[in-house]
């Protein structure tokens, strides 16, 4: 680090690296947390910001997606930031148009339906220029933060980026994308490799704008049993994590942890553990003793409370964070919860929760 406190990208300097630390494995005095959609609408402050425009020009505005950032922050002694916006914001960039309905979630209004709709899709070379938004708002946050916790950037895996592409919107079979997977595999191959060629330039090019680690988010992992998850979705989550360090690499920029969340791809933990990823993270469904005998000791794991536990009593969720802890272990471990926040929780319930981690990880480490 420089004399002027000033880190190498001229950021300020680094004061809590512990989540840095425990993706890469080492040790850690305390085990450090995070929450997935720690930036949510189950803060008031979080509801008024976004009061005042829809939902994706507010991911286009770097300001409001600093401040929403910033938020839980301010609130919650966390140990990292997640830059707010949308894993449906690669897609937008391909062309497609997406609108997030109130009450509804995301829907596209033409979604792909045909193997000729693939040659709507813009070159996925192009798709970094398109998000420049993205990477405005990351440099904005590293300024911000001051150095006082690591920032996450993110992206939504291919298989998850292609439900939604051809559903065009949440589904609970994801009937029409598996359809895809049995009747168009070579299509299916081609939509995958077009998101995998979008995705490596739009993570390089967030670590270039200053996140100091990466999650892919393969939220619809459950959907797909072992085989198809092998054929149409493991490939890719191993190229991504491949071509974005060997891109890393070539651009002179330092290696950044990259963390696999594949929800409910419990069937498929060894191979995520070998995909290229220092860090898998574990939903609720997954019980963490066995998790750690099944992935070894190679990868950091990070979860995995169920995140309606924020339900219960502070002090039943401090008994639960307790379990939780002793469960994991003290090192190679990032706390967070197994899915995301909710809008109807408590953030009192989640300050209980980041404080429990806190205090019980610094007494396992006592005794």
């Amino acid at each position: 680090m420089e004399a002027n406190g000033l880190g190498s990208q001229g950021f300020p300097e680094l004061k809590n690296d512990t989540f840095l630390r425990a993706a890469w494995g080492e040790d850690t005095d305390y085990t450090p947390v995070w929450c997935m959609r720690q930036a949510g609408r189950y803060l008031p402050e979080f509801r008024e910001t976004r009061a005042a425009q829809d939902f994706f020009s507010t991911c286009r505005s770097p300001e409001a997606c600093c401040e929403l950032t910033l938020q839980p922050l301010r609130r919650f002694p966390l140990d990292a930031a997640i830059i707010f916006s949308d894993i449906l914001v690669v897609p937008q960039a391909l062309g497609m148009e997406v609108t997030m309905v109130p009450g509804k979630g995301p829907s596209f209004p033409e979604p792909l339906r045909e193997e000729r709709d693939l040659e709507r899709l813009r070159d996925p070379a192009s798709v970094a220029s398109e998000l420049g938004y993205v990477f405005q708002a990351i440099t904005l946050t590293r300024q911000r933060l001051a150095g006082r916790v690591p920032l996450i950037g993110f992206a939504g895996a291919p298989w998850t980026l292609m439900t939604y592409m051809i559903e065009g919107g949440s589904s609970s079979t994801m009937a029409q994308a598996k359809r895809w997977l049995y009747q168009k595999p070579q299509a299916s191959h081609q939509l995958l490799h077009i998101l995998t060629d979008a995705l490596v330039p739009y993570l390089v090019g967030q670590v270039a704008a200053g996140a100091q680690a990466l999650q892919l988010f393969e939220s619809h992992a459950g959907h797909l049993g072992p085989q198809l998850f092998s054929q149409f979705a493991l490939p890719y989550i191993r190229d991504v994590s491949k071509r974005v360090k060997a891109r890393l690499q070539e651009a002179g920029l330092a290696p950044v942890p990259m963390i696999i969340f594949a929800k409910d791809g419990h069937f498929a933990l060894e191979e995520l553990a070998q995909a290229g990823y220092e860090v898998v993270g574990l939903d609720w469904t997954v019980a963490p003793e066995k998790a750690r005998e099944r992935v070894g000791k190679t990868v950091t794991l990070q979860g995995n409370l169920d995140p309606c536990a924020l339900y219960a009593s502070e002090e039943e969720i401090g008994q639960l964070v307790q379990q939780m802890l002793d469960d994991f272990g003290p090192q190679r471990y990032i706390a967070n919860l197994g899915h995301g926040l909710y809008p109807d929780m408590d953030p009192e319930h989640v300050g209980a929760f980041v404080d429990a981690v806190h205090r019980h990880s610094r007494l396992l480490r006592q005794n």
